[in-house]
């Protein structure tokens, strides 16, 4: 369909093979006779000349791909987690070995997962693998659990915590957080970013930049205090490290748990693949720095705590880092708080700009409405993919519990990564002639298979009630891809009422399909 003035208005429900990755749409067809002029989002092609073609930028530099990582690891939970890594560990030495462990475990999936994002330079991280590998089946349960449960229920959750604090300096004299603001607060949080995410790519690098700066310093701030209390002499809490260790698999197992939690999310720079600038060099070295350095702070951080506070006292803590800022900040103690808001502020921020993406590669591949594979001609973003995610997360933050949506689909995260080093062993065997700019040491995803495929075991034995929960979760997928996108008949039925979504939304945000390189 075609109005007066040039600009094409393309249906979104055209079916199509799922399985061929380089397939044709008539989105991708469309033209628009309207000049857009230079603007922020314009960025130099190789041989100097203005790139204005209506497609997401490479706006990710080294800084900002580090920042990605960097951003969404690093939110709440290492001013929480320690309390349950102590528990389950139950000794400080032991503590610190699960920390440094989790990291390193953390760098070896990630340097896993820069092979396969160098040797598939796609953004979708291990929606695009698993599709590559297995089919549009696995994919879409992927993109399932992921989007509509996992990622929006666990951006909630961050919101929330931000909300939290935010209202505990407000109304300091308030022994309970009221609920209701708190959610209204998070929504607040969620459209903002959301616009943003519409707006501009280089805005939203460049916060993120700032908030992972903050975090940083915040963690630096308490890594100084610690060294400064045990460079007078306060050796303490560590004369016997291991006293108290509990040595069971079952025991230390769930340790790792809960310091992998705080862990989670170095695999995100992956979704944005097709954003960062010379990827095969700068997608490997930000895995490397950014997972080096969050192993780094968060042992230093640990060992600061436990420097300052006893074992009793972290186990008794509902904030660690709340109980440590008031024995070591004095005065000072009120900055705690904003630190934690500008760290959950920033793992909000960045997980909205990466699950967006996720959300635009899945519509490419026409296993969401390829409406929302727009591209804004003016600010080179993807609105109604933003809007979307916005959407989904905003539905959660009506959910009363929403943790427990997260534990039910933690299992399955772990499947999924499993999944994914499945991948990659099967790309090796089948097509070892594939350009591979980074290939990393087999011993390497070996080690990473091994200790994923152990993390799924231990909650079937310790947790069986959630796993089933995560298995029933992915299953009703199942229904959902075979009447939406397996029977083409079906999804026939509802192609004019796409068309026009796709065609409001064009109107609206002045949208066209992504044009290729």
């Amino acid at each position: 369909m075609k109005r007066k003035d040039g600009f094409n208005l393309v249906g979104t429900s055209e079916p199509h093979d799922t399985t061929d990755e380089t397939r044709q749409s008539p989105l991708l067809n469309s033209n628009m006779n309207i000049k857009t002029g230079p603007n922020t989002g314009d960025v130099l092609k190789n041989d100097g000349s203005m790139d204005d073609s209506v497609r997401l930028k490479k706006e990710l530099g080294l800084v900002e791909s580090v920042a990605v990582i960097v951003g969404i690891v690093v939110g709440s939970g290492i001013f929480v987690s320690p309390k349950g890594v102590l528990l389950y560990s139950g000794s400080v030495g032991m503590s610190l070995v699960v920390w440094v462990a989790c990291g390193i475990l953390s760098m070896v999936g990630a340097l896993c997962f820069a092979e396969l994002g160098t040797m598939i330079p796609e953004s979708g991280g291990m929606y695009t693998y698993l599709h590559r590998a297995f089919g549009p089946v696995f994919a879409f349960l992927y993109m399932w659990v992921t989007i509509l449960t996992r990622n929006s229920a666990g951006t909630a959750v961050i919101a929330v915590t931000f909300a939290n604090y935010f209202l505990q300096l407000v109304l300091p004299h308030c022994d309970t957080v009221p609920a209701v603001p708190a959610r209204l607060i998070a929504a607040a949080l969620i459209c903002l970013l959301t616009w943003l995410n519409c707006v501009n790519v280089r805005w939203v690098a460049k916060l993120q930049n700032v908030f992972t700066l903050t975090k940083v310093v915040a963690l630096g701030a308490i890594i100084v205090a610690g060294a400064y209390h045990l460079g007078t002499g306060h050796l303490d809490h560590y004369r016997a490290p291991m006293a108290g260790t509990h040595w069971s698999a079952v025991a230390i197992s769930t340790a790792f748990y809960q310091s992998l939690f705080s862990y989670t999310g170095w695999d995100y720079l992956n979704v944005v693949a097709e954003e960062i600038k010379n990827p095969n060099r700068n997608l490997p070295l930000a895995i490397i720095l950014s997972t080096t350095l969050i192993t780094v702070i968060y042992t230093l951080t640990n060992v600061a705590y436990f420097a300052v506070l006893t074992p009793v006292e972290i186990l008794a803590s509902s904030a660690v880092a709340m109980t440590y800022g008031t024995r070591m900040l004095g005065v000072l103690a009120f900055t705690m708080p904003i630190f934690v808001m500008c760290s959950t502020f920033g793992s909000t921020h960045a997980s909205v700009f990466t699950q967006t993406r996720l959300i635009f590669v899945g519509a490419r591949r026409s296993q969401f409405p390829q409406a929302f594979s727009l591209v804004s001609v003016k600010n080179y973003t993807p609105p109604p993919a933003a809007i979307l995610n916005g959407v989904t997360i905003l539905i959660m933050l009506l959910v009363p519990d929403i943790s427990s949506l997260i534990n039910y689909t933690a299992f399955s995260a772990t499947a999924m990564q499993f999944a994914c080093i499945c991948a990659l062993f099967w790309f090796r065997y089948k097509y070892p002639f594939w350009h591979r700019p980074f290939k990393v040491w087999l011993v390497l995803p070996v080690l990473f298979f091994l200790t994923q495929f152990f993390l799924m075991l231990i909650p079937i034995v310790m947790a069986p009630m959630e796993v089933m929960g995560a298995v029933a979760v992915i299953v009703t997928g199942l229904p959902v891809y075979y009447f939406t996108i397996y029977r083409r008949d079906l999804a026939r039925c509802s192609s004019s009422g796409l068309d026009k979504v796709s065609i409001f939304l064009q109107k609206l945000f002045l949208c066209l399909p992504e044009e290729k390189e």
